[in-house]
């Protein structure tokens, strides 16, 4: 037989697995958002945006939470690392939008990231009887729960 006929059977014998998405190419970003510093003004009662797409007893119920423990829930929301969105539903007359991007990739509850380092950033805005009152560009930090 051959070298080369040998070569491309025993090429033929041998199948390389490749795993359709690897640990480092997943994005998953559950988990909550907090302001890095202070508040903007208008935004003094804000929390956190909360992130809980596989509805894991450690984190909040996604939505935006107030300091006062009250939630606005996710009427539309986008969850991609270059377009992160949301509006929420309507409280008391009041809704929130957001329009960002995350500032890195990968799953966030297994990377070591600081309480002062933004992974997030985007404009949030208040809506009070359907009018713009407070408006600011942030930037969050990640907490996984725990």
């Amino acid at each position: 037989m051959s070298r080369l006929l040998l070569g491309l059977l025993l090429l033929s014998t041998i199948s390389i697995a490749v795993p359709a998405q690897t640990a480092k190419s997943r994005f998953d970003p559950d988990g909550s958002f907090w302001v890095v510093g202070n508040p903007p003004e208008g935004f003094s009662d804000f929390s956190a945006i909360n992130l809980n797409g596989q509805r894991l007893r450690r984190l909040p119920t996604h939505g935006l939470q107030l300091n006062n423990g009250k939630t606005f829930y996710f009427k539309t929301l986008t969850v991609k690392r270059d377009d992160f969105s949301f509006t929420t539903l309507p409280r008391g007359g009041i809704y929130y939008t957001f329009a960002g991007k995350f500032l890195r990739g990968g799953v966030f509850a297994e990377q070591d990231l600081s309480d002062e380092q933004p992974v997030l950033e985007g404009v949030l805005t208040k809506y009070k009887a359907g009018k713009k009152v407070a408006e600011a560009k942030m930037k969050f930090s990640y907490f996984g729960g725990t």
